[in-house]
């Protein structure tokens, strides 16, 4: 089985714009691209605003802990409802986690992290 990963990185916002401008192209030239995975920030700094140690130990107890539900989440982690809630729905916006309908509790949500590692990516 393939190991499942994503990249996240840093990218100036002209590098981020110049890929657009490229990718724009191909497809209006009827060109297929390949599927292209990641997530970029366009600092180191900002990145570190939305990938806290907090963030980042919900990723790890969603993999390996498998809660059914992001009650049982917070329960685990010891950290407030309302908090992990909003910090899932930012990991989600950003394709970090899943958030799927429960099949044990009507009305929850499952969180899932589709991958097994992620890969920290900074040009020099």
């Amino acid at each position: 089985m393939k190991v499942k990963r994503l990249k996240v990185g840093v990218r100036s916002l002209e590098e981020g714009l110049r890929e657009f401008g490229a990718t724009l192209k191909a497809v209006q030239s009827g060109k297929t691209l390949p599927k292209r995975t990641g997530v970029y920030f366009v600092s180191v700094e900002a990145m570190r605003q939305v990938l806290t140690p907090s963030r980042l130990a919900l990723l790890h107890c969603i993999r390996t802990r498998r809660p059914r539900s992001i009650a049982a989440l917070a329960k685990l982690i010891r950290r407030d409802f309302k908090n992990v809630h909003a910090d899932l729905k930012l990991l989600a916006d950003l394709g970090l986690v899943q958030l799927e309908p429960g099949a044990h509790l009507r009305d929850s949500v499952t969180p899932t992290v589709p991958y097994e590692r992620i890969q920290f990516e900074i040009a020099v």
